[in-house]
């Protein structure tokens, strides 16, 4: 049986839906995820110029609307500034102190600063684990405390990336092999991690949480998976011609949707708290 809880919904020995986190909520790590990882193939890409500064802003502009998301969220948005408090502790605190050291550094790099560009590309990277951390860190959540979550979220993140790097390729930027390649292994490597995760978590999970779970994981290999490997093996075969880029752009706009749609069923439609444990009851009359 189970309780009303002002603000919580229920609470009980079944388990329950958190409501604290909704989809503003997961629009932090949507577009979190996406901005850091676009970051990241940016500078990995070898444009320069105007089209790096375009890709380098974009993905700051992502990360910054991540952000803004989580202010809607608070219901006091003058406090936010206390989320940069207890860094030691916190991985939202380090999350808002990345992503402050993350600004200058990218918008750097996109004026053509030397040497600023590996900085940039290693803020990015922490900030995507940071925001990993962030949501494993929720113990009290099965979907979210198991540990492969951590490489999941991250991978996730760098396909999202890549995928919007592959849209831009419908304008000035040209992706080399090697980056068509490294995608490739991060599609893969995706789907390799979440069926691990999706394993180890299947015990643990409430009905509805492992029923969400399954349906984001049917999106995650169709759009996700086999749609994004498909386009890739075009370009891998062929010369980028105007009569391929539409499937390359297409391929890349599945990869990171699957993504997105993933990270929004983890946050708002698998996270169910484990209810309570009471495996010993006192009985009035007795010592217990």
């Amino acid at each position: 049986m189970t309780y009303p809880a002002k603000g919580y919904g229920t609470y009980g020995p079944d388990p329950w839906q958190q409501t604290s986190w909704d989809a503003r909520a997961a629009g932090n790590f949507i577009g979190g995820g996406m901005g850091s990882g676009l970051i990241v193939f940016a500078l990995l890409s070898g444009a320069t110029g105007a089209a790096l500064a375009v890709l380098l802003l974009a993905g700051l502009a992502l990360v910054g609307l991540g952000l803004f998301c989580v202010s809607l969220e608070l219901g006091r948005p003058l406090r936010a500034l206390n989320v940069f408090r207890n860094p030691r502790t916190s991985w939202m605190a380090r999350e808002a102190w990345t992503s402050v050291l993350l600004v200058p550094a990218t918008l750097a790099a996109a004026a053509g600063i030397p040497g600023v560009a590996w900085l940039a590309l290693a803020l990015a990277l922490a900030f995507v684990h940071c925001q990993a951390r962030l949501l494993q860190a929720a113990k009290g959540i099965a979907a979210w405390r198991e540990p492969m979550l951590r490489p999941l979220l991250v991978t996730t993140g760098l396909v999202e990336g890549g995928g919007l790097l592959l849209l831009a390729t419908l304008g000035p930027i040209r992706v080399p092999t090697s980056l068509v390649v490294l995608l490739g292994v991060l599609v893969l490597a995706r789907w390799t991690l979440w069926r691990l995760y999706r394993r180890r978590v299947d015990a643990k999970l409430a009905p509805r949480a492992a029923a969400a779970l399954d349906r984001a994981g049917r999106v995650l290999l169709l759009a996700g998976t086999l749609v994004p490997l498909a386009s890739l093996a075009v370009v891998a075969v062929t010369e980028m011609s105007g009569l391929v880029l539409p499937a390359v752009a297409l391929g890349g706009l599945a990869a990171t949707a699957a993504g997105a749609y993933l990270k929004l069923v983890l946050v708002t439609r698998a996270g169910f708290n484990q209810g309570f444990s009471l495996p010993h009851l006192p009985v009035r009359g007795t010592r217990s």
